[in-house]
């Protein structure tokens, strides 16, 4: 199964790529992180269309898309690993999660959404959200393959 992050903005060297590396570095299945990054001085509104453009060019088709956004539903990590356990059983390939810009998700990316997530009421750096997904990218799998790494 490919699991990919789609992602607004450029990561930089840090602690959080630091970590971000870490996680990723640590799951079996593959897993990458595709950038986009809208360079042109736009308004909110116009960024927001843009980005979400953007993003949306970069989903594979056949793919299950996992939308962050603060107004999204809240899983623990069984619940997220119970997910792409079924994804994965009903031959489902691919799974993207969208960590969208500082303006939000547009309207027609929360659409193509199979699942919307939220990481919680508190805002996160979207740097550090990156490394927070990959983190819970390898407990899922690590649940999913009965790894002790995952305690209730």
């Amino acid at each position: 199964m490919q699991i990919s992050v789609l992602a607004v903005g450029r990561q930089k060297a840090g602690p959080e790529k630091i970590l971000f590396d870490t996680y990723a570095k640590r799951i079996t299945w593959p897993f990458e992180i595709i950038e986009v990054m809208e360079h042109r001085k736009l308004s909110s509104s116009e960024l927001k269309q843009r980005e979400g453009a953007l993003l949306l060019a970069k989903i594979p088709d056949g793919a299950v898309v996992i939308v962050l956004d603060e107004r999204g539903k809240e899983l623990d990590s069984r619940g997220l690993a119970g997910k792409i356990e079924g994804w994965r059983d009903n031959g489902l390939r691919h799974i993207v999660f969208i960590i969208g810009g500082a303006d939000g998700i547009d309207e027609p990316l929360k659409k193509r959404a199979n699942l919307i997530i939220s990481l919680g009421r508190m805002t996160w750096p979207h740097m550090l959200v990156r490394a927070l997904i990959a983190e819970q990218v390898y407990r899922a799998q690590c649940i999913l393959s009965g790894h002790p790494y995952h305690r209730d």
